[in-house]
C-alpha cells in the first residue's frame, strides 16, 4: 500500500523556517517510505513567513524596506502585494519589523522594545498604493500594545505633562491622554484586517504580559509592571476613545498589538486561520491524504490555544485522518494535545544539549526523528492486513493499541496500529 502523507507544519522559531521544516520532514519520510506520495502544506499563523506564504500562494510580489527594529535600530524588513486581488491588497507581518528574532538575546526586555517598525511598514504599504492591508500578528518581541506603531502613524500618546511617552511597554504606565488627530489620513480609506490569535487576552491571568512577556525576557517584577501598564493603557483608551479593548478577543495578540490595531487604527481583528485558510488549500490536500504530519518548535500547554498543530489536527479529524506531531521540545502539558486531535507526538531531541546546539542541529534532528516515526508507521502498515491482535504480557496485563484509520489510494479503509508508547 502506498501512503499519501500530508506534511502541514509551522516553522521552528529562531531556528528553521516553515519551508525548511517541511523539507526536513519530507526527507525523513522518503528515507523510510520512498514510494510515499508526499503532499506539502507549509503553514503560517500570522508570524514569521506570513507575508511570503500568502504572496507565493497568490502569485504576488515582495517589496523590501528598512524600518526601525524592536530595539530602535534599523532592520531589513518586507511587505508584499497579493496577486489577483480585487483591490490592491498589501500583506505584511509584524514579526518582520518587531519580531523576537530581531531582538538580540542580551537585549531582550519587553519594557523597552517597540512596535514602531510595524507602523513604518504600514506607511510603506500606503506609499505603494495599498487599498487594503492584511497584517499578520505573531512571533513578537514587544509588549507595548501597539503604541510605537500608532506613534509612527501620527498618533500622539501623551503623559500628564502633555509630552509624548517614550518607547516600550513600561512607558504605557505614564500614558495620560490619546490624540488621534494627527493619524495619517489615508488610514480612513484603507481597510486593515489583522490575523490574530483569538485566544490572546490583553489583561488578566491569561493576559499577554503574564503569559508571554517572560518568553521575551521579562523578570517576574517586570511582568507585574507590564500588566499594570497595559491596564492603564486600556483605561485611557476606554476613557478617550470609548472602546473596551480588555474584552476584545485577540486584543492581546503580539504583545497587545491587537489592542492598538483595533482601538487606535480601527482595524478588524480576525482569528488568524480565518485569514490564512482563504489562500491555502489545506482541506483539499487533506481530502487526498492518509496520514498527517505536523510540527512546531515547542509542543506544550499553550499549543491548544490557537497554535498550528492543533488547528491542523482539528481539521484533520473532520476528514477522519490520524495526526502525528513532531516538536523541537516537549514542554509542560504536552499531553493535553492528545485531547485536541493529535494522536501521537515525538520530540526531535536525541539527548540533553544547549539551546545553541539544538538550534544549529535542528534540521538534521528533525530528519532523523521523522525517520524513526515513519519506521513505526511502516510497522503499523505491515500489521494492517492482519487480524487485530493483543500482546498479552506474562502478568496478564494487556498492551493497549492505538488504532489509526487510514485510507488507501482507492479510499478503502484499512487499519494502522501503533504501540501506545511509541512516541511519547
Amino acid at each position: 500500500m502506498t501512503l499519501n502523507i500530508l506534511i502541514a507544519p509551522s516553522g521552528f522559531k529562531e531556528s528553521l523556517s516553515v519551508l525548511d521544516v517541511t523539507e526536513a520532514i519530507a526527507d525523513g519520510v522518503r528515507a523510510v517510505l520512498p514510494d510515499a506520495r508526499i503532499l506539502k502544506a507549509p503553514l503560517v499563523d500570522g508570524g514569521e513567513g506570513f507575508t511570503e506564504a500568502l504572496v507565493q500562494a497568490t502569485g504576488g510580489a515582495l517589496h523590501p524596506v528598512t524600518v526601525t527594529g524592536p530595539v530602535g535600530e534599523p532592520v531589513a524588513a518586507h511587505f508584499g502585494f497579493l496577486g489577483n486581488a480585487p483591490v490592491r491588497t498589501a500583506v505584511l507581518e509584524m514579526a518582520a519589523a518587531a519580531g523576537l528574532r530581531l531582538v538580540p538575546r542580551d537585549r531582550r526586555d519587553p519594557c523597552l522594545t517597540t512596535s514602531r517598525g510595524v507602523g513604518e511598514l504600514i506607511l510603506a504599504a500606503l506609499d505603494a498604493g495599498a487599498e487594503r492591508i492584511l497584517l499578520g500578528c505573531g512571533d513578537s518581541g514587544i509588549n507595548d500594545g501597539g503604541a510605537g506603531m500608532a506613534q509612527a502613524l501620527g498618533a500622539r500618546l501623551l503623559d500628564a505633562d502633555g509630552r509624548e511617552i517614550g518607547a516600550g511597554g513600561a512607558e504605557l504606565a505614564r500614558l495620560h491622554r490619546i490624540d488621534l488627530g494627527g493619524l495619517d489620513p489615508r488610514l480612513v480609506q484603507v481597510q486593515i484586517d489583522a490575523a490574530v490569535n483569538w485566544h490572546n487576552a490583553l489583561l488578566g491571568p491569561r493576559g499577554v504580559a503574564r503569559v508571554f512577556a517572560p518568553q521575551k525576557g521579562a523578570t517576574p517584577e517586570q511582568v507585574t509592571l507590564l500588566e499594570a501598564a497595559l491596564e492603564n493603557y486600556a483605561d485611557v483608551i476606554g476613557r478617550d476613545l470609548g472602546i473596551n479593548v480588555a474584552e476584545q478577543a485577540g486584543s492581546g495578540a503580539s504583545g497587545g498589538l491587537g489592542a492598538g490595531l483595533y482601538a487606535l487604527l480601527g482595524a478588524r481583528l480576525h482569528p488568524r486561520y480565518e485569514i490564512v485558510m482563504q489562500y491555502l488549500n489545506l482541506d483539499d490536500l487533506m481530502a487526498r491524504a492518509d496520514l498527517v504530519l505536523t510540527a512546531e518548535g515547542s509542543l506544550d500547554e499553550q499549543t491548544p490555544f490557537g497554535k498550528i498543530p492543533v488547528e491542523v489536527a482539528r481539521r484533520a479529524k473532520q476528514h477522519g485522518l490520524p495526526v502525528i506531531a513532531l516538536a523541537g521540545t516537549l514542554g509542560k502539558g504536552a499531553a493535553l494535545n492528545l485531547q485536541h486531535g493529535i494522536d501521537a507526538y515525538a520530540s526531535i531531541m536525541e539527548r540533553p544539549c544547549s539551546l545553541e546546539e539544538a538550534i544549529a542541529k535542528a534540521g538534521r534532528l528533525l530528519v532523523k526523528a521523522t525517520e524513526e516515526v515513519m519506521r513505526m508507521v511502516r510497522i503499523g502498515a505491515q500489521l494492517a492486513p492482519r487480524k487485530t491482535r493483543r500482546d498479552v504480557r506474562p502478568s496478564g496485563q494487556r498492551t493497549k493499541l492505538v488504532r489509526f484509520p487510514l485510507r488507501s489510494p482507492a479510499k478503502k479503509r484499512t487499519r494502522l496500529e501503533l504501540g501506545a508508547s511509541g512516541f511519547c
